[in-house]
């Protein structure tokens, strides 16, 4: 080779700069999460859930849900234009469910969505990585008014769900944040358990005593109407629910 010729590399292609998921999919590198640890309230990249007061006592399948960061801080909706940052509303998380971030779209641009939604994704609000949807969602939220029939956590949760475009749809609702927590949430430990379905206990066993059998059509009747609100709102009723 001559002395006076220069050696010069070859450029790397864009896409060497980005991992190939197992299904595929290109994606940026993400940093490897912490331990869930929910004694220190870090749980990275899940859902939470706790018990309400009062609402838990009558329906132990409603409470009050969060979503976390991937440092583990729990953001959640509990007031009219205002979102908790690491400070759950209503005492320590009973139930979490950990995310798969990589079941997330986060692209740069147009050209590097990973889900099939694409201009739809990009005018309800793209994010480049998990914790810029959360702040998306937050921002939005904090011109919200709550309201538990319409525009409560559990829709705060799944517009962050529909930022990310989780699974790959942007269909997140309150009901499948609800199912997802019921049917596939852990619970912390037994206390948990305990702190979550005892006033339930106690006050079915204190209605029966007091009424009979009418308390319990009366509150079957309230879970009824209760979840059938939710039902209405969510699958027959266009934006009576806000998530987006």
């Amino acid at each position: 080779m001559s002395p006076w010729r220069i050696s010069v590399m070859e450029p790397k292609a864009a896409d060497d700069t980005k991992d190939v998921g197992p299904h595929g999919r290109i994606h940026r590198d993400m940093w490897p999460l912490n331990e869930v640890d929910p004694g220190k309230a870090r749980l990275p990249c899940c859902i939470v859930w706790a018990p309400l007061p009062i609402v838990s006592w009558l329906a132990p399948f409603i409470g009050h849900v969060g979503i976390c960061r991937e440092d583990g801080t729990i953001l959640d909706f509990s007031g009219s234009n205002f979102v908790n940052v690491d400070d759950f509303a209503f005492g320590a998380v009973a139930r979490y469910i950990q995310l798969d971030r990589e079941k997330g779209c986060f692209p740069p641009n147009l050209g590097s969505h990973t889900c099939k939604h694409g201009y739809k994704h990009s005018e309800h609000g793209t994010a480049i990585t998990w914790d810029d949807a959360l702040l998306l969602s937050m921002h939005h939220f904090q011109h919200k008014s709550y309201n538990l029939f319409t525009c409560n956590c559990y829709a705060f949760v799944a517009n962050c769900l529909n930022r990310i475009s989780y699974g790959g749809s942007m269909g997140w609702n309150i009901i499948d944040v609800a199912a997802m927590i019921m049917f596939k949430g852990r619970w912390v430990d037994r206390m948990s358990m305990f702190r979550s379905f005892f006033p339930f206990v106690a006050v079915v066993c204190l209605g029966i005593g007091m009424a009979g059998s009418a308390f319990l059509m009366g509150l079957t009747f309230f879970s009824f109407l209760l979840i059938g609100w939710f039902l209405l709102g969510t699958y027959c009723v266009k934006n009576l629910i806000e998530c987006d």
